[in-house]
């Protein structure tokens, strides 16, 4: 009896170590997960092509000496710049996202599709201060990419990134979310970026971002690099910026953001509030009462930390929408309530 409880004991550990270690093995060479993923998004991810015609002179075409020899009167001559990025297919519609910077200039855009299909794209509208392009290609039986909340998403999470680096043509590189909410990055007027190790190079903005389950994350858009490639710090614009920007595009042909009309300063590493700096004619805030000096610590019961998530929760709130502000005046709290107003068009943006 001995010998069998012996026997016994020493082979049901044995089976439930097996048993977990098989529960921890990826299946399929451990490429099942992110073969599936890719397969999923692979067919929204598209190479663009711009041309661009510039006007140039010879840089020796006012020098006397070289017109008297070459008979050259500094005739303005045709030329074209190619350039290249990457986009996202996200309705079935046609409709692409991509980076402004990818299209900004273009006289024609061209996109390539994975599955060898070409076509001419339109400009429906663009937001440079996101660094955000809508485009529409008029093809049938188009896939367009799922897309998932970035909210959802954590640090150390597997992500995925596909675009046409080089223009090597569709490339999936992989990495993991490094941080997010990155801003003060100096790259566009809204920063809320994704961080990731996942290679990004040139020819990659305006490609996907995914999860392993192929959703969409963000749009990649820049790499921190001091020699041109790759370093380990990708960008993405999380998708609920980009589809919000892009149905404002679509909609109204700009985008419609909430506006308060105050500049403000942090008070200081670590510590909620910031102190109101400047008002403008006008706005909301100054018809709300507001005043330079009044220290601004919520919004809508959310702290605003160094201005930066308050600022962010203004801009993402619908215009016409009510806000109440949680403020310190000469160190007495005050609450005040006011209606988001269209932030303003920059000229040129």
């Amino acid at each position: 009896m001995s010998g069998i409880r012996n026997f016994f004991w020493p082979s049901l550990c044995g089976l439930l170590l097996g048993l977990c270690i098989l529960a921890y093995l990826p299946e399929k060479d451990g490429q099942s997960d992110f073969t599936r993923a890719v397969e999923r998004a692979a067919p929204a991810v598209v190479n663009i092509y711009t041309t661009k015609v510039v006007q140039q002179r010879h840089p020796l075409a006012d020098d006397p000496l070289f017109r008297h020899f070459f008979n050259r009167s500094g005739r303005v001559r045709q030329q074209l710049e190619r350039s290249l990025g990457s986009g996202v297919i996200v309705s079935e519609r046609g409709y692409l996202l991509t980076n402004y910077h990818v299209i900004k200039g273009a006289d024609e855009i061209l996109v390539m599709l994975q599955d060898g299909r070409q076509a001419l794209a339109t400009v429906i509208g663009s937001d440079s201060d996101t660094d955000l392009a809508v485009l529409k290609i008029d093809l049938e039986n188009l896939n367009a990419i799922p897309v998932t909340d970035p909210g959802q998403i954590r640090v150390g999470s597997i992500v995925l990134a596909i675009g046409n680096p080089y223009g090597f043509g569709q490339t999936v590189t992989q990495g993991i979310v490094s941080a997010t909410g990155r801003y003060g990055l100096g790259l566009s007027q809204f920063e809320n970026f994704i961080q990731t190790d996942a290679a990004i190079n040139p020819g990659n903005s305006g490609g996907a971002l995914i999860d392993t389950q192929g959703r969409l994350l963000g749009i990649n858009t820049a790499i921190y690099t001091q020699s041109g490639g790759s370093t380990g710090i990708g960008l993405a614009i999380p998708t609920d910026l980009a589809l919000r920007t892009m149905e404002d595009l679509i909609q109204y042909g700009r985008p419609l953001r909430g506006w308060l009309g105050i500049e403000v300063q942090p008070l200081g590493v670590g510590t909620n509030g910031v102190i109101i700096t400047a008002l403008a004619n006008n706005s909301p805030a100054k018809d709300a009462g507001l005043r330079i000096g009044d220290v601004l610590t919520e919004i809508n019961g959310e702290a605003v930390g160094d201005g930066h998530a308050g600022m962010k929760l203004i801009t993402y709130t619908r215009p016409g929408e009510t806000v109440q502000l949680g403020l310190l005046r000469n160190d007495q709290p005050l609450t005040v309530e006011t209606e988001v107003a269209v932030r303003p068009q920059v000229r040129g943006s």
